[in-house]
């Protein structure tokens, strides 16, 4: 009886090891390391309807007609946080007066729930700016669309890019950036 008992404990022992296993699997998801995605977004091109009002973030003055063209209005360039990224932003203005946010030359490790934020967290170099940018303002833009290439972000209407002048590549699950990059103006 003891026998069949001990088996027992040691088959309910090893059950729960397996689910644990794939629980942390499926919560980590450690292949998406090794999988690349890659986005070859053209810049969008938008037709000027009106002319824009003039505001804090580099809007033309009343009166003035658009640009026939898209303009870019910041940039900057990526610094590693806890994966190596590389690669530029931009925030652009397109001939209608929307903003998009443009990420070019992305290539950054993949991972789980990968974000875009705009933050008004500083962005610093090393181990003290992984974990910023949820500490104050940010706005979650959308999922990453791909670790690898080029690719937009509408900005939301109604929202200043100017009081964010940092972009990350925020992984929520594990609340880290992956890599950041601070805005100048152009």
């Amino acid at each position: 009886m003891e026998r069949v008992t001990r088996r027992r404990r040691w088959a309910a022992v090893a059950v729960a090891g397996l689910v644990a296993a794939v629980a942390g699997l499926v919560w980590f998801k450690p292949w998406a390391l090794w999988v690349d995605e890659t986005v070859n977004e053209a810049l969008p091109m938008a037709t000027a309807t009106a002319s824009a009002s003039a505001t804090a973030s580099g809007e033309p003055a009343p009166g003035t007609p658009s640009p026939a063209g898209p303009v870019t209005v910041a940039q900057g360039g990526f610094i590693s946080h806890e994966h190596a990224t590389a690669g530029t932003v931009k925030i652009v203005r397109l001939a209608d007066g929307t903003h998009t946010l443009r990420l070019e030359g992305l290539d950054t490790s993949n991972g789980p729930d990968l974000r875009v934020w705009l933050s008004d967290a500083p962005v610093k170099e090393g181990k003290a700016g992984w974990f910023v940018f949820d500490d104050g303002k940010y706005v979650d833009l959308a999922k990453l669309k791909g670790n690898k290439g080029d690719q937009n972000y509408p900005l939301p209407a109604g929202v200043d890019w100017s009081a964010y002048p940092s972009v990350s590549i925020w992984c929520d699950r594990f609340d880290v950036s992956f890599g950041a990059a601070a805005l100048a103006r152009v």
